[in-house]
């Protein structure tokens, strides 16, 4: 409250869910709270509840338009769906997390019984609203709880990637079923604050995928309390997220725009070119552009280790439109830019296959050797071939002679590729 003092009632806003929605004496708490705070406490529906949610997601999450967001809170879940800011669809159901807990794991036993009537008791809940759902239709499933994050945090630890899915949501429950009592649970990647609401939160979870059909879900980037920030300040959400996010980036540390876009364009081309060779889907592609975009983040520091510096901003930033795990994969590739290989922590990733996120280092580090000039008029027309790990870049004849400092950096890096056993084969077409 003493904090509150300094602030614009105007810029403040302060609002209550569930809890207060159900509490036998809401009034008296919230005539108590608004003499501490000296501003008033909102109690907002199930509906209003999920709007902001979804609003919080449209702002920071990136990704189709058309998308369910699901959100497990304590006393209630919340389902919406909508495209781009535009909300279709909102429901509030009457079940969380921590009534949930209190309702069918109360003896504290993680035994099938339990998980049954709970999913069960959750799944009858979701049916009064599954053909509503349905109907509507989603391109991509979006998850906004602590129960999902959980999740994350448990799927990075464990080495799986980051969508969640049927298959891994049972396979939790079987582990969580195998310690027997809620005290004993452990899982690793699941934390201590976590871990007493986790097998309710899952049994919800399941319940959700199960009755509406979901294939994957991903984190959210935001939720309630940035649904209601940017509500404040008005922002239009724009076409894209994560160009936003890459745009404001550039804007921040000053950086070059021409030559972000030149070495994209050449990653990009150089990807392009490899979709079938490496399998290189549009989710591969958006990522090496992304990370081409900021490359250069790094020197704002200091023109030494400016791919260190590069990374550790990357992964100490709040990028709207990016998961965590692609985060960390950005902030992999850009430690990887260039210098000697650390090709560790391209396998401690979980944004994407090892494979793939080798192979957009190797792009990355060539279009940015490439487009080193700074120049469009010195660039070749570059053709690249792949047999397995094994890359083959063909230059116009004449080319390596016209240009030698580039040619000796295409020499320098093809030992460097070879030093991690990526082969790396620098040659000229014929005259």
């Amino acid at each position: 409250s003493e904090h509150l003092q300094d602030i614009p009632q105007d810029q403040v806003r302060v609002v209550a869910t569930a809890t207060l929605r159900l509490a036998a004496n809401a009034d008296a708490f919230l005539d108590e709270a608004k003499r501490i705070l000296g501003v008033p406490v909102q109690v907002i529906s199930g509906e209003e509840e999920a709007r902001l949610i979804y609003q919080g997601v449209a702002h920071t999450t990136g990704g189709p338009e058309q998308r369910l967001v699901v959100d497990i809170g304590g006393g209630s879940t919340e389902l919406a769906t909508g495209t781009g800011a535009q909300t279709k669809q909102l429901f509030s159901l009457p079940m969380g997390c921590v009534t949930w807990l209190e309702r069918y794991f109360a003896d504290r036993n993680l035994g099938e019984d339990n998980f049954a009537r709970a999913e069960a008791a959750a799944r009858e809940m979701v049916r009064t609203v599954k053909e509503s759902l349905l109907a509507q239709g989603w391109q991509i499933c979006v998850g906004a709880s602590g129960t999902v994050q959980a999740l994350q945090e448990i799927m990075v630890a464990q080495g799986m990637d980051e969508y969640i899915t049927v298959a891994k949501l049972q396979q939790l429950k079987q582990r969580a079923i195998q310690c027997g009592k809620l005290e004993e649970l452990e899982i690793d990647g699941l934390t201590l604050e976590r871990a007493l609401v986790f097998p309710s939160g899952l049994s919800i979870l399941l319940a959700i995928f199960q009755e509406l059909g979901i294939q994957t879900m991903t984190l959210a980037g935001g939720a309630l309390r940035e649904g209601l920030v940017y509500g404040m300040l008005h922002l239009p959400i724009g076409q894209d997220i994560r160009s936003r996010t890459l745009h404001n980036l550039q804007q921040r540390y000053l950086l070059d725009a021409g030559q972000a876009r030149r070495v994209s364009a050449l990653a990009d081309n150089f990807a392009q070119q490899l979709v079938q060779d490496w399998q290189l889907d549009d989710r591969c592609r958006e990522l090496l552009r992304s990370a081409s975009l900021i490359h250069e983040i790094g020197l704002s520091i200091d023109f030494r280790q400016a791919s260190h510096h590069a990374a550790y901003l990357i992964r100490n930033s709040d990028l709207p439109g990016f998961t965590p795990a692609q985060k960390k994969l950005l902030a992999t590739l850009l430690h990887n830019q260039c210098n000697t290989l650390e090709p560790i922590p391209l396998t401690q990733q979980n944004a994407l296959p090892v494979s793939q996120a080798q192979h957009l280092c190797r792009l990355l580090r060539l279009a940015i050797i490439f487009a080193s000039r700074r120049r469009d008029d010195t660039l070749p027309a570059v053709r690249l071939r792949a047999e397995g790990e094994t890359l083959q870049v063909i230059l116009p004849a004449g080319w390596l002679s016209q240009y030698p400092l580039r040619a000796e950096m295409l020499e320098q890096e093809s030992r460097w590729q070879s030093y991690v056993h990526w082969p790396l084969i620098i040659e000229e077409s014929p005259a």
